[in-house]
């Protein structure tokens, strides 16, 4: 029959994709301009020549926003299922314990930035002199963890209740101001001191200040439904804490483990060298440009199929987890012959003088496109998991293959077989991804995660 076809199977209704784009479109554009935001950051630090600098000291960022991911993943999927289920009440508790978890662990790492940062950043990098103006910047970039940490949070509490066009404004007008206090602090403009790294951090701190202010303004006086008072949020139930943290622990170990790894990765293509960094740092934030498309399809993807299990509707959760596989198959394909074609002007935008480190980037960022076409699969196969609370089996599909296949084939790769190429390495340990892929998809078919949290937590309302 015609509806059972593979077509119909995989791919939507017009009001299907009309409420994924009303999700996705805000959370991508929002990537979108933080990445490009990124780029124009990253432009005007090579101009002092101090892109592997910056990049060194933001790999302990990475490491925090990357765990406050877990937190807030775990948190906001509860978020989504009782907005599902229109349990308002629990919707309130299950973010202030996000914003709760998010604090402490932003606490924990700007300690740990300030206490431990120059050996970190030795850790990644030798050149002492990169270490010490990377140490210069990461002295005053950690005071913006917090605020950044919690601001993820209310942009999950968003997300949760498919209203995503406020973070992405509120995003706007952060990345905006960033982007000129930059420009101002790092080149001495309009009369202001020419403060080079120390002026980009600055930027970075106001501008994350900025962002979580005008999340408790708009959210207090529109009355969101899932912030509230300060004992609506924070007065949580052992039952309902003990159910939340159970789901939420596993994807803050994971993301933890996940974490670490990633550091690992650049500890590895760090012993290729200062020249072979900047290439890497500069591939890497043309990127994640793209991955704009995966962010705001994998979060429109865990909001709908969280919001459908939350009402106990199965059947509509496993259609709309297959249309946005198709939607997968579509955008990969048409995004990474876009990065392909591509690579070579998006390079240049950098001004890099050096012909090594031009041409290693290009050919970086054309092995990203397959990165990217199989991080959009996994990425959808992720927010189904997610959705579901399958949390356990994520953490192993996630780190657990990044422990056991990349991390040490990257490793053998520059020190067992001495490659120095990292374009082809990097190619190579994507082999990562696609055993990520044919596990998780075998998960997903099997509809492991097709699950009502809401029905766990009793005594709560």
């Amino acid at each position: 029959m015609e509806t059972n076809s593979w077509f119909h199977k995989y791919f939507g209704s017009k009001k299907f994709y009309q409420k994924v784009l009303m999700i996705s479109v805000p959370i991508a554009l929002q990537q979108l301009l933080n990445s490009a935001m990124g780029i124009v950051d990253s432009i005007m630090v090579s101009q002092i020549g101090q892109v592997t600098a910056v990049g060194s000291a933001s790999q302990i960022e990475a490491l925090m926003i990357t765990i406050c991911f877990g937190a807030a993943t775990g948190a906001g999927i509860h978020v989504a299922q009782f907005f599902g289920a229109a349990d308002e009440k629990n919707m309130k508790r299950s973010f202030g314990l996000g914003l709760i978890l998010c604090f402490l662990m932003a606490l924990f790492w700007t300690m740990i930035g300030l206490l431990f940062g120059r050996q970190i950043i030795g850790f990644f990098i030798r050149d002492k002199e990169v270490i010490e103006q990377s140490w210069k910047y990461l002295q005053l970039s950690v005071w913006s963890y917090i605020p950044g940490a919690l601001a993820m949070m209310f942009s999950f509490g968003y997300r949760g209740i498919q209203k995503t066009i406020v973070p992405m404004m509120i995003g706007i007008v952060a990345m905006a101001t960033n982007v000129t206090i930059n420009y101002v602090l790092i080149f001495g403009q309009f009369g202001f001191p020419e403060l080079g790294v120390q002026g980009a951090a600055i930027g970075t701190v106001i501008s994350q200040f900025l962002a979580v202010f005008m999340h408790i303004l708009y959210a207090h006086s529109s009355k969101q439904a899932f912030y509230g008072k300060i004992n609506e949020m924070f007065q949580i139930p052992k039952e309902l804490y003990r159910t939340i943290m159970k789901k939420t622990m596993p994807f803050i170990i994971n993301e933890c483990f996940f974490a670490i790894g990633g550091s690992l990765y650049i500890r590895a293509f760090g012993q290729l060298g200062t020249r072979t960094m900047d290439s890497y740092y500069v591939s890497n934030q043309i990127a994640n440009v793209f991955f704009f498309v995966v962010t705001g399809i994998s979060n429109a993807c865990s909001s709908v199929l969280g919001a459908s299990l939350g009402k106990g509707d199965m059947e509509q959760a496993k259609k709309d987890g297959n249309y946005f596989i198709g939607m997968a198959l579509v955008l990969a394909s048409v995004s990474s012959v876009v990065m392909i074609v591509s690579a070579r002007g998006l390079v240049s935008l950098f001004g890099l003088q050096d012909p090594f480190v031009f041409e290693t980037a290009v050919a970086l960022l054309k092995a990203f496109s397959l990165r990217f076409a199989l991080r959009m699969f996994n990425a959808i196969i992720f927010s189904s998991l997610r959705a579901g609370g399958d949390a356990k089996f994520l953490t192993l599909l996630d780190s657990g293959v990044m422990w056991a296949v990349g991390i040490p084939m990257s490793f053998l790769l520059v020190n067992g077989f001495q490659m120095t190429d990292i374009a082809l390495v990097f190619l190579i340990i994507q082999l990562e991804q696609i055993v990520r892929f044919i596990i998780g998809i075998k998960r997903y078919v099997n509809g492991y995660w097709l699950k009502n949290l809401t029905v766990t937590v009793s005594g709560g309302k």
